[in-house]
């Protein structure tokens, strides 16, 4: 291996050069007490910055084994390290002057979820750090100008790893309050099965957000309270007795008036599926990790799938087995979104009401008489959602501001009162017991048929295809955009560019015609058990800018690629 000296001469005799003698610091180099790989140079200075990774040793780093020695410590650790580097890297970035994109210091930027992220990987075996960064090699116009990048390699990024990257450089409790939150996190993931719940929302929570776009805490909110009714206590093993709302397995209606804090508290719910960060707020509202959103899609593609629980027979007589479009209703882009998220192994589904198609979820008494049942073909979600959760073991939250027919079906109301709620479980039930809910025989639903086998055009080459995320909106590969606006769970652009990829892999590594979504989603993740997220990338280095999604956004990613 190279030594830092080589390098450092190297750049000396490279200065002002052509660009294109950045090239030959490609390679690893033995700085004191860390390895820096100058992994792909960029071909210009107006191009995407070159990328860079940095290797500590387990003796180097020096944090404790323990520290990292389970997947939701480890991922807390790499969180801790990732923050702690970026803000380090604030005081250097575009120090170091030239044109174009010449001293750009790059690293991820985590908002208040935790999340799996190729920016930083700690061997949990070996206990190696590997952290990635994209650095701008400064230029004058189109010449290198290596004194420049001689301050970002041997100036700025010593003083970044070592404060941020070395166990020595941290207040130790700080760093023990990171692992402790992650344990207890954990701990109230697994005692949700154990106590037969959906959801806990922690007495003191902060649900409400800062702006419409910020996901900080919002100063002065009301904090969360649980009605005693539905009051649960945890034993956490650091922080000790939890006292929050346990939200029941089953069937809760969240109901109240307009901005009183329903959707606040489904916004949480929903965002509970991750681990957040100390000082968020949601740091102990956790919710089954394999919950999800339902909504309506308008104008969503739907291919091969069994919708045939919520949509019989339709007048032209398509199949709704195997339905298929290119261009959804709401409502059977609704029913599309259940049945897939079924399929994704959803035990959650949460429901507002004000994205919801309304023929979907209700169709009142009055409309009944008029219409029959037998000149409808859908069959709506009041008429499934007992049988959804006693058959096929799916609960439900729904959030409902006009339809009182829900009550007839909740086993628990919540009624939210200016950001606090209230059981009024008892209350509804008299009430809905004067209202005769009308709903005639119904067949009880046979479970769908997941069958649907993906099948593509032979794709282009690796590199021939091109991946470009648009925020938490879409990724276009290869330039077919796959929608994902409605997708409301994915957390970060990276998950976005990590599906990206992912689909990508797909296209070129897996056979087509003989797999299942399920399969396909099996393969993938067992892929990146065995290698990493490298196995999916396919690259000769794996770039910062990666983060990992859930199971149930691959199969969302999967299922509106439009080509399959």
């Amino acid at each position: 291996m190279k030594r830092a000296e080589d390098l450092r001469d190297l750049l000396n005799r490279i200065d002002r050069r052509s660009y294109p003698a950045y090239k030959d610091t490609v390679g690893k180099y033995q700085f004191r007490n860390y390895i820096l790989s100058i992994d792909h140079v960029q071909g210009d200075p107006f191009a995407a910055p070159s990328k860079i990774s940095v290797i500590v040793g387990e003796k180097q780093g020096g944090f404790p084994k323990e520290y990292y020695n389970s997947f939701w410590r480890k991922a807390a650790l790499q969180d801790m390290l990732i923050r702690r580097f970026y803000q380090k890297t604030d005081q250097f970035s575009f120090q170091a002057k030239g044109s174009g994109k010449s001293g750009m210091i790059a690293v991820s930027r985590p908002g208040q979820k935790i999340l799996e992220r190729s920016a930083c990987q700690i061997d949990a075996k070996s206990g190696e750090i590997v952290f990635r960064l994209e650095v701008g090699f400064p230029a004058n116009g189109r010449t290198v100008n290596s004194r420049e990048l001689e301050k970002i390699l041997f100036v700025f990024l010593p003083e970044c790893i070592e404060g941020a990257l070395y166990y020595k450089a941290y207040n130790q409790k700080q760093v023990s309050d990171v692992i402790a939150l992650a344990d207890d996190q954990q701990f109230i993931r697994e005692e949700l099965s154990r106590q037969g719940l959906s959801a806990f929302v922690a007495n003191g929570a902060i649900l409400p957000r800062a702006t419409g776009v910020s996901d900080k805490p919002m100063h002065d909110a009301v904090k969360f309270q649980s009605p005693a009714s539905m009051e649960v206590s945890m034993e956490l093993p650091h922080r000790g007795k939890i006292t929050g709302m346990g939200i029941r397995r089953g069937i809760t209606l969240v109901v109240g008036g307009g901005y009183h804090g329903k959707s606040t508290l489904l916004k949480a719910l929903e965002a509970g599926v991750y681990n957040h960060i100390a000082g968020d707020g949601r740091e102990f509202v956790i919710t089954d990790d394999t919950a999800v959103k339902i909504r309506a899609e308008d104008g969503r593609s739907v291919k091969k799938t069994d919708i045939s629980m919520f949509i019989g027979t339709l007048p032209n007589g398509k199949d709704t087995k195997e339905f298929s479009t290119e261009d959804a209703s709401g409502s059977t882009s609704q029913a599309a979104n259940m049945i897939e998220a079924m399929e994704a192994g959803a035990e959650v589904f949460l429901i507002d009401e004000d994205t919801s198609a309304t023929n979907f979820m209700i169709r009142d008494e009055l409309m009944q008489r008029v219409v029959h049942r037998e000149s409808e073909p859908i069959t709506p979600f009041i008429d499934r959602v007992e049988e959804l959760y006693q058959q096929f073991g799916i609960s439900t939250v729904l959030v409902a501001g006009s339809c009182g027919s829900y009550f007839h079906k909740a086993d628990t109301v919540i009624q939210m009162k200016q950001y606090v709620p209230v059981d009024v479980t008892e209350l509804a039930r008299e009430e809905a017991s004067h209202f005769p809910l009308e709903l005639g025989q119904l067949k009880p639903a046979a479970a769908p048929e997941f069958r649907r086998v993906l099948s593509a055009s032979k794709a282009g080459g690796r590199d021939r295809m091109k991946i470009k995320a648009m925020g938490r909106d879409a990724v276009s590969i290869d330039k077919e955009t796959i929608d994902l606006r409605y997708v409301e769970q994915i957390a970060d652009t990276e998950q976005v560019v990590m599906l990206g990829y992912m689909l990508k892999y797909v296209l070129q590594e897996m056979p087509k015609g003989k797999m299942t979504i399920k399969e396909t989603a099996d393969r993938l993740f067992a892929v990146i058990a065995q290698k990493g997220m490298e196995g999916i990338y396919g690259g000769k280095y794996l770039p910062t800018g990666l983060a990992m999604p859930r199971r149930q956004e691959v199969f969302a990613c999967l299922n509106r690629y439009r080509k399959f």
